[in-house]
Order: structure tokens, then sequence, then C-alpha cells
């Protein structure tokens, strides 16, 4: 039988097929004898095999202080000896090795170490209107108003770290007090609690995140109403371009229902948000605009007259829902509504602001006059 080199795996030995003494692999030598060796041999195989089981016991200890998952195998205590034969039978074989052969008994790979927890998904905020925010589909309170104030102010920079000074200047009014500092870190850990409320202590927070002198909100494991609410505004004005009103009246339809008050309520006058505010409040008005359109394209004409009333009377100087109200009252066959619209606007414009009514409106104007095909 030949010598094979080791690499710490359990070498199988089985007897050989020849007759006379049998020599013995026993640490990587070869020695032969009669009786006394063969016991010999065997106690060494026992000792090597306590050896090997005491190391792997160790390692699992080792493993389980660390706190790893991983197993470690204990080898085979199994053996047999023949205290009064020539020759003993060492058999540690493994499932993938015959008896009867010499082979490498391979020792179950160990387990991988558990990958580092994913951030937590399922996170929304609503932010049109009073702040709320979602864990999982429930949710969560929030605390005091500058709790609130704090949490809504980093929202409005979802993705983008807000330092410390910003925050205290905004949330105290430029005069914060000795004490503000301290009721910031507050805040902030009563948030992460909050919004992370499986984390475990002292590991690092993966929704408000610590960034240098500031703190952000992950924007990979977060939602905002706000942001669906201008996916759904683009949506709806690419299908009014395609001509496909109904799709264009459901995203118009689906982005307004998201609406609850006014954008950020906590912090709207905030010098960082107040911004963001009025970009949300112009798209809203322009989603309403593009929701009566799609009304007037689908012939719910009366439906239009009576949203577009409404908005024209809240926002009287906007010339797009004074044009949608004339072309509405026009289908709607009041055609002398349709024209007073029409002149009140331009009276307005011209008593408010000393200008004259847009081209479009003009144009729209001498159309009805002349009862135009094309309106129809």
């Amino acid at each position: 039988m030949e010598n094979e080199e080791t690499d710490g795996r359990t070498l199988t030995v089985a007897p050989g097929a020849g007759g006379g003494r049998r020599m013995q692999i026993v640490l990587g030598q070869w020695s032969g004898g009669g009786a006394g060796d063969a016991r010999r041999i065997a106690e060494l195989e026992r000792e090597v095999c306590e050896l090997r089981r005491a190391n792997a016991t160790l390692k699992m200890y080792a493993a389980k202080a660390l706190g790893l998952d991983v197993k470690f195998p204990l080898p085979d205590a199994g053996f047999e000896t023949a205290g009064d034969r020539h020759s003993a039978h060492v058999a540690t074989t493994s499932r993938r090795t015959p008896p009867g052969r010499a082979g490498w008994a391979e020792a179950p790979a160990p387990e991988a170490p558990k990958a580092p927890d994913a951030p937590p998904t399922g996170i929304e905020f609503r932010v049109l209107g009073p702040l709320e925010a979602a864990v999982a589909g429930r949710r969560v309170d929030l605390g005091a108003p500058k709790q609130r104030a704090a949490l809504a102010l980093l929202v409005s920079q979802v993705g983008q770290p807000v330092s410390v000074d910003v925050m205290l200047e905004e949330l105290w009014g430029g005069q914060p007090p000795r004490s503000a500092i301290t009721s910031l870190h507050a805040y902030i850990a009563n948030l992460r609690r909050a919004l992370e409320p499986d984390r475990a202590p002292r590991k690092p927070a993966t929704v408000l995140r610590t960034r240098g002198r500031g703190y952000l909100l992950d924007s990979r494991v977060v939602e905002v109403d706000a942001h669906h609410f201008g996916e759904h505004a683009t949506a709806g004005w690419q299908a009014l371009d395609r001509r496909d009103p109904q799709r264009a009246l459901r995203e118009f339809e689906a982005g307004l229902a998201l609406w609850r008050g006014r954008a950020y309520e906590e912090v709207a006058d905030a010098t960082r948000v107040a911004p963001e505010v009025v970009r949300l409040e112009e798209l809203r008005l322009s989603v309403i605009e593009g929701r009566c359109a799609s009304l007037l394209a689908v012939g719910a004409y009366e439906v239009a007259v009576s949203e577009l009333a409404a908005f024209t009377q809240a926002h009287p100087l906007r010339e797009y829902g004074c044009e949608l109200l004339s072309l509405a009252l026009y289908r709607a066959g009041r055609q002398a509504d349709a024209l007073a619209v029409l002149r009140t606007h331009q009276k307005r414009m011209a008593e408010e602001l000393g200008i004259d009514p847009s081209p479009a409106l003009q144009h729209l104007e001498s159309e009805i006059l002349r009862q135009a095909p094309v309106l129809d």
C-alpha cells in the first residue's frame, strides 16, 4: 500500500488483500510488527481521535463565544481494536467512501456565517398633509410636535444629510436654548426606536443614519407619498399626450387621492422645506387642471364644469383653468356663460395686473363667437 500525503482530513485505512504481515499507516509513517505493535498503534489512534475531538469541542465553544453560527462536526470516535491479532483495523469511513477502500472522509462543510441583517423595508412616510409614518403597514407614534417636526425636516431632504446646526436653527426658530442639542439627540433616539422596533441594542441604525455632524433618512429603505404623487402626475400628462384620457384620468386621480392637507404641515415654513412645499402645491394645481382636461376629453362636461368653477374661484389668475372652464361650458351647451367667464377674467387681468389675457384665451373667445367646429 502506498503512503498518501495528508492535509488534515481523516484517512481511511482498509485491510490489504495480500498475505503475511500488513504494514500500517500511523501518523504518516510506515511501521511493522506483531501484537505489541498492534496494541501500540491502537493506543496512538485512540489518542489522536481524542485530541481531534477535544480540538473540535474547543472550536465550537470559541465560535459560540464570538457569536458565530458555525458548526464544527466532531470526529468519529468509533474504531475497532484486536489486541491479540497481528494487525489493527482502524475504520473511519465516510458515506462517500465505500468500505474496503482507502480514501479521504470528507468532513461536512461548515455553514457560512449569516449575512448582516438587511435594512428593513416597508417604511412609508406621508407628508402630503400632517406627517404620518407606517412600518410594515402599521402607523407608528411619532411623539411630540418638535420630534415630529425633526422627522418632517429629514423626510423633506430624504437621501441627503441634514446637519445638526440646521435642525437646531429650524426647530427652535433661530434661537435654540442650551438644552436644544440634548433634546434633539433624544428625538433622534426616539424616532429610531419607532422606525426600527426590532433593531438590537447598540446595533447601527439602518433607516435614520448618522452622517458626520448630521442625520439622514436612507432613501433606499423608505418611501414617501410626495414622490409617488410626482410619478402619478408625470404618468398622467404622458397619457394625455398619447391621447389616452382614461389612463390620464386614473393617474391624476390616484395622485390627488394622496393629499390630506398642506404638504409638510409641521415644517412648511422652514427655510429648507418651503421651496419643496411651493413646488408640490404648484404641481397639485396643475394635476387638478390635468384631471379636468381629461374629464373634457372623455365627455364628462358637467362634471368638469363643477370642478373648474370651484377651482377658478379659488385661483382666479390661473389662465389654463379659466380656458378649461370656458371650453367645458361651451361643450355643455352654455355658450353665454363661456363668454362671460372669459370677459370676467379679461377685466380682472386688466384691473389687477394691467395686462391683456393670454393669446390662448383671446383665440378661444374668437372661436366661441364663431362657434368653430373644432371646439366640439
